[in-house]
């Protein structure tokens, strides 16, 4: 299917009026409105570059249940049964297949790291399993590594990240939602205390609600309005070659590599735990939110002063209105990926299968992930705020969960109660003295 980027044809200005606004056109916002067109709200996203191409396009493409943080799984579940029928609600392809993902240890007692999450996870009737070190031959035929066991979860699979937000978007379109590109939302505007519309490059539009779904730009927003979402970036990146045979199918990771067989017979390549992280002035504001997850995940982070740093240091957290905004300025965030990163996971990788000695890598991506103290989202309302709410921090694990998310965010925004328990992801954890827990998961 030739899929192209969805351009704001008609619209030179913004709809007058909807009953909600979605800033940011990502999986996340996407999904949300999918969910609201279906229940007949009026809804407009607004998205300040082009539709996906920041995470939502440059990410592994894994949709997982193992692995995930256990206040997350049910959420996950549910996604996933979302994602098996979204071809046929959407009336478009989103290159979701269940092929099965595994993780490998290089030692059989490196198994034990994983004991936690397996009894963590044990009330969710998962069917991840152990596999032996015989066993390892099914899953990457003709390595040259010798594995000392694993675990798999054959009903995991993937999705093509630059088809699934295009396509979710388009049946969002086809439900009755109106998407506009090339539109930065500068702020909102409160009547009574309450949400009354919000401001865009293009003006202004009337609503009741607005969703706040802005990635790794949220927590900057956010601050405009006086609302602290704890929020740092980690530098992800990964690698697209041309089509080959001879490798293994699904989703693997190991350590030094991970990989996906894509539909059009490539792989992307990448290595897991490996995540640049530049020192921005947030790092010094949440600091203590953060303190949990440094000890869990110091030895993954690679702590730098960078571009990103003295960019972000030079940002204003506070503009008016009326004024040009950042959001304007930076249309797309397409950083420059880690390439020593990059350059050791494909050495790793053609060591570890012959048949990829000659691979041609096509493309080298970087995106920024954006980061909550405990790796769980936000996906709540704002109390402080009436009618604003935040979908944002999905910690890299956004694109798989990315279908239940906008579900839930969809039932908390017209007032339901959602279909899975939504108080882990409640914004108030943030700001309310609750205990940080950052689920120290080692995969």
């Amino acid at each position: 299917m030739n899929m192209q980027p969805m351009i704001a044809r008609e619209f030179n200005v913004v709809p007058p009026e909807a009953d909600v606004v979605i800033v940011g056109g990502g999986i996340i916002g996407v999904s949300t409105a999918l969910f609201l067109a279906q229940k007949g709200v009026s809804v407009v996203v607004c998205e300040k570059g082009e539709l996906g191409e920041e995470q939502s396009n440059r990410n592994w493409g894994w949709v997982r249940k193992m692995g995930r943080d256990p206040r997350e799984i049910p959420l996950m579940i549910r996604s996933m049964d979302i994602w098996k029928t979204l071809n046929e609600t959407i009336g478009g392809e989103t290159g979701f297949r269940v092929k099965g993902i595994t993780y490998f240890v290089n030692e059989e007692k490196d198994l034990q790291r994983y004991a936690g999450w397996m009894k963590a996870a044990e009330p969710y009737g998962l069917d991840t399993r152990y596999i032996s070190p015989s066993e390892i031959e099914s899953f990457i035929p003709g390595s040259t590594r010798k594995f000392g066991g694993g675990l798999h979860t054959p009903s995991d699979g993937f999705a093509e990240p630059h088809m699934a937000t295009q396509a979710i978007a388009r049946g969002a379109e086809r439900f009755g939602a109106t998407i506009v590109t090339g539109c930065a939302v500068r702020g909102l505007e409160t009547s009574g205390g309450r949400v009354s519309e919000v401001v865009t490059e293009k003006g202004r539009i009337r609503c009741n609600a607005v969703v706040l779904a802005g990635g790794s730009w949220s927590s900057l927003f956010a601050a405009n309005l006086g609302v602290k979402m704890p929020q740092l970036k980690l530098l992800s990146q990964v690698m697209r070659t041309r089509p080959l045979t001879g490798g293994p199918e699904g989703c693997g990771s190991g350590p030094g590599f991970g990989f996906r067989k894509r539909l059009d017979g490539g792989y992307n390549f990448s290595m897991r735990s490996a995540h640049p992280v530049d020192i921005v002035p947030d790092s010094f504001r949440y600091f203590r939110d953060y303190i949990p997850a440094l000890k869990n995940e110091f030895k993954a982070m690679k702590f730098r002063i960078g571009k990103r740093s003295f960019q972000e240091l030079m940002t204003p957290r506070k503009w008016a209105l009326d004024q040009r905004t950042v959001f304007e300025e930076i249309r797309i965030l397409r950083p420059v990926p880690a390439n020593k990163v990059l350059d050791q996971a494909l050495t790793n990788i053609k060591q570890m299968f012959p048949a990829f000695r000659d691979l041609v890598v096509n493309e080298r991506m970087g995106a920024w992930i954006d980061v909550t103290p405990d790796a769980i989202p936000v996906i709540s309302g704002v109390k402080a705020i009436p009618g604003f709410h935040i979908a944002t921090g999905f910690s890299g694990h956004g694109f798989g969960i990315g279908p239940a998310a906008g579900e839930m965010m969809a039932e908390i925004v017209m007032g339901n109660t959602p279909t899975i328990e939504a108080s882990a992801f409640r914004h108030e954890r943030f700001i309310d003295g609750s205990p940080i827990n950052h689920w120290p998961i080692g995969f």
